[in-house]
């Protein structure tokens, strides 16, 4: 019998497996032998939090980056057809803004049964929390880098959000979110809303909708922590 393709969700950070992660997950994970990772160390880590007993030496890891090639993704997925096995994000769920989507795309092709399971979602997360339109929404991803593109594509973003009322969202390297609020700052409308969302389901959780004007007073230090932006203009 062919195995199933698990999308396993881990934790957007040192929070508490069990605070974030559904218990079946917990008992699933260790009859699984084959893991699709985005980063081999961290997935050991993760995987001796989820349970001390599982013999990481036993384990089978086929590493998914940026520089895998379709070609190797789809020899990752030969050992679906005795065995089960799960993709692991560096964060979060796999499949979402995640490398994981290609292999999902080539397990379809294959006709392998996709089962993706239940976790923490910063994207979704910080759309539940920013009280903007969860009906028309986009997410795109990291914004051009050089100024004057960046500048473009927010005012895009800021004259999209108000004629369709669509809410959209991004995000940045941690180290440059200050240049990104700063950028945000100085090309949205001031009536624009903005929402920001830093280390999501973490003790030191952060989520704050303001317009843009009220946000020029009241900078929060965001530098190193993992944040979403949303922006959203009501007509």
């Amino acid at each position: 019998m062919k195995g199933k393709l698990f999308l396993i969700p881990t934790t957007l950070g040192d929070t508490e497996i069990d605070q974030v992660i559904p218990n079946q997950i917990l008992q699933l994970i260790p009859d699984i032998k084959h893991f699709i990772v985005e980063n081999i160390r961290t997935t050991r880590r993760y995987l001796k939090k989820v349970n001390q007993d599982i013999n990481i030496d036993d384990l089978t890891f086929y590493e998914l980056n940026k520089r895998t090639s379709p070609k190797d993704i789809s020899t990752y997925l030969d050992a679906i057809t005795d065995n089960d096995m799960g993709i692991i994000s560096e964060a979060g769920c796999p499949g979402v803004a995640d490398p994981g989507a290609d292999v999902v795309k080539i397990a379809h092709t294959k006709n392998i049964e996709v089962v993706p399971l239940v976790g923490p979602s910063s994207l979704l997360l910080s759309l539940m929390a920013s009280g903007f339109n969860g009906q028309n929404f986009a997410f795109n991803g990291y914004l051009p880098i050089p100024s004057d593109e960046r500048s473009k594509k927010i005012k895009h973003l800021d004259h999209r959000s108000l004629s369709e009322g669509q809410t959209q969202m991004f995000i940045e390297t941690p180290f440059r979110n200050m240049k990104m609020l700063e950028d945000l700052l100085q090309n949205c409308s001031p009536a624009t809303k903005l929402c920001i969302a830093a280390d999501i389901t973490l003790e030191s959780e952060y989520i704050k909708t303001m317009s843009i004007q009220a946000w020029k007073n009241n900078l929060p230090e965001l530098h190193k922590r993992p944040a979403i932006f949303l922006i959203h203009r009501d007509k």
